[in-house]
């Protein structure tokens, strides 16, 4: 188990995120490759899970565009991540909201922590 962890904390880069959690909405700045140039996409969604620790961790964001619901699976140790930004803080009282896939409209909104 020692050993397991050793290579976890190598492999591990630390990158300075925030401080998010499910019901929060962010915006994730990914790096795409096309052929040999590369750009950086934004991809705003409401967190629905954290998942994993370490350098196995994923996020799973979900965004509603044209329509349909789109869940992408981000995991946190990606080089491929250029930064997360917190836009919003929800309140939710579950750490995986699966049942946001049910809803639509103004039933899906996520309450705002007044600050």
């Amino acid at each position: 188990m020692e050993l397991i962890k050793l290579v976890d904390e190598q492999f591990n880069t630390k990158k300075e995120l925030p401080n998010f959690r499910s019901g929060d909405t962010v915006t994730v700045h990914y790096k795409i490759k096309e052929g040999n140039k590369e750009r950086i996409q934004l991809y705003q969604g409401v967190v629905i899970q954290r998942h994993g620790i370490g350098a196995g961790e994923t996020v799973t964001v979900r965004k509603i565009s044209n329509g349909v619901g789109v869940e992408r699976i981000i995991p946190l140790a990606s080089p491929a991540i250029e930064k997360i930004e917190l836009n919003k803080v929800g309140v939710v009282r579950r750490a995986k909201i699966f049942y946001l896939r049910g809803l639509t409209g103004k039933k899906a909104r996520i309450r705002e922590k007044k600050m």
